[in-house]
């Protein structure tokens, strides 16, 4: 075992999937010699060579269209785009191509590349830094999505994603890269996709989120305890496809839910999770669900970002208004 950063657990199945498997290339803006923005890649260009750990020209657009004819050709490429917000010119290649892939040729190609980016607010970075956009990512059909919150889960969910068949998008929260360590099993065994994970039990409220925001998620939780109010935790890890039985299973139960995620409200990946509550478990809700997300706003310069982020406090007070109901 080994106590480790999400960043160093990244680092760590990066370097198992290249050991164990010589398909596997990673390609991006200074992931090579550098080592990425973030260092996720460090060492591993003088580890495993260029041939392996590639940088690429200033193009989003060619690291995925490169990635995409890598993976029709019998290659696992891992890409990394440096930043969320430098996603766009990207989206062609994911949504035409890499995600069409296999439907297109009538399964004669799959397209087993990973598309990994740092996303979120909370590093007082500028705005095209900061985004959470996930939920134009989870509306794509034939892309798997992917945000862990944890060491562990970043460790054993990214190996999953780079030996799954399919493409996949791996967004890692950058405000937690190094905001705490967990003890990892440097194994190589990976975690399933598509599973949530239950972190915390109780019978009075569902709590469910993704990715940074878990840890305000736990944090509430806690403080709720002390009140009386159980509140059972859920982090969906997996957006696309995601674990609406553990949700509904665990709302069937709690007859309360409270959804939690960094990204604007409006079309927000929460408002998918509470529809789906809404048409399958109604008659076990004992009180409106309740969503506590960031604004509708691009995200501030560093002074405001405490005001952007929803905080402890914003998922206390809506636990409790939900508690109201009997």
């Amino acid at each position: 075992m080994a106590e480790i950063t999400l960043v160093e657990a990244v680092r760590a199945a990066l370097a198992h999937a290249l050991e164990e498997d010589p398909a596997v290339v990673i390609l991006g803006e200074d992931v090579g010699t550098d080592g990425g923005v973030f260092r996720a890649t460090e060492g591993l260009w003088q580890r495993f060579g260029s041939a392996r750990v590639r940088d690429t020209p200033l193009s989003e657009a060619a690291i995925a269209g490169v990635a995409v004819g890598l993976a029709a050709q019998g290659f696992r490429p891992v890409a990394e785009i440096q930043f969320q917000g430098f996603i766009h010119p990207a989206l062609d290649q994911l949504a035409n191509h890499a995600a069409r892939l296999r439907n297109r040729t009538r399964g004669r190609l799959g397209c087993p590349m990973v598309l990994r980016a740092p996303f979120g607010a909370g590093v007082h970075a500028p705005e095209h830094h900061s985004e959470s956009i996930e939920a134009i990512f989870a509306h794509i059909p034939g892309l798997k999505l992917v945000i862990p919150s944890s060491p562990a889960r970043a460790y054993g969910l990214l190996l999953a994603a780079i030996r799954d068949p399919d493409p996949v998008v791996f967004f890692e929260p950058t405000r937690i890269y190094r905001a705490g360590r967990e003890e990892v099993a440097l194994d190589g065994a990976s975690l399933p996709l598509g599973r949530a994970f239950t972190l915390r039990a109780g019978g009075d409220l569902t709590l469910v989120s993704w990715g940074a925001a878990v840890r305000e998620a736990l944090a509430a939780a806690e403080a709720l305890s002390g009140e009386g109010i159980e509140v059972e935790v859920i982090d969906l890890a997996t957006l696309r496809p995601w674990d609406a039985e553990a949700v509904l299973g665990s709302v069937r139960r709690t007859g309360r839910c409270v959804i939690l995620h960094e990204a604007p409200r409006t079309g927000g990946f929460g408002a998918e999770v509470a529809a789906r509550i809404a048409e399958e478990a109604l008659d076990s809700l004992l009180a409106p669900i309740r969503r506590v997300t960031a604004p509708d706003i691009v995200p501030p310069l560093l002074r405001l970002e405490h005001l952007y982020l929803p905080q402890v406090d914003d998922v206390i007070a809506a636990a409790r208004e939900v508690m109201q109901w009997r």
